[in-house]
């Protein structure tokens, strides 16, 4: 579901750019994911947007008050795992040769999210069904902390932009129906 739910905002992403985006390799999308054989060290791909995932946070503001029971479309009960709802931290990176165009693709990805920072069905065509909706949320690090990211990623700081994308939940797919208990009323008679 975390692919899932990348892939679709890349997607939504590149289709936007591809309008008025010169990139060095024509006819390649603008956002890409890191290539895997540059993870050690980290290398951001030259003349596009590098989409990074860089952090999951569990949501706990929204769980349910009964964390074990969930009740099924036909009214019964059923006794589940609880639900992980999970936030995901992701940041664009634009590397070019030219730092004004770094900056102008951060513009370019600021508008489109200030625009479509909510995605869900039937509107969002290509969004997987296991999600219900994304939600893409701007992200302004203080310094200190933006050191800290780029240090733990081992690379030297660019242009970037961070955005927190809520939320995907996680069910139990395998839920136990729970018996009905029934009401007895016993009356004692004298």
């Amino acid at each position: 579901m975390i692919s899932d739910a990348l892939v679709f905002l890349k997607s939504q992403l590149n289709t936007y750019l591809k309008s008025g985006w010169s990139p060095t390799n024509s006819g390649d999308d603008p956002v890409k994911f890191i290539d895997d054989d540059k993870m050690e060290p980290l290398l951001f791909n030259p003349n596009f947007i590098t989409m990074l995932l860089i952090n999951l946070e569990e949501e706990n503001k929204l769980r349910d008050p009964n964390l074990y029971r969930r009740v099924s479309a036909d009214g019964s009960y059923q006794s589940v795992q609880p639900e992980i709802r999970l936030n995901m931290f992701v940041l664009f990176v634009p590397r070019h040769t030219t730092y004004q165009h770094a900056l102008e693709d951060l513009s370019h990805i600021v508008q489109y999210f200030q625009g479509h920072h909510l995605f869900r069905h039937p509107d969002a065509l290509g969004l997987s069904d296991k999600i219900d909706k994304l939600i893409v949320e701007l992200i302004t690090l203080p310094f200190s902390e933006q050191n800290e990211v780029w240090n733990a990623l081992r690379a030297t700081y660019h242009p970037s932009v961070l955005y927190k994308v809520k939320m995907l939940v996680f069910r139990d797919e395998n839920a136990i129906v729970l018996p009905e208990i029934e009401e007895t009323i016993l009356r004692i008679t004298t």
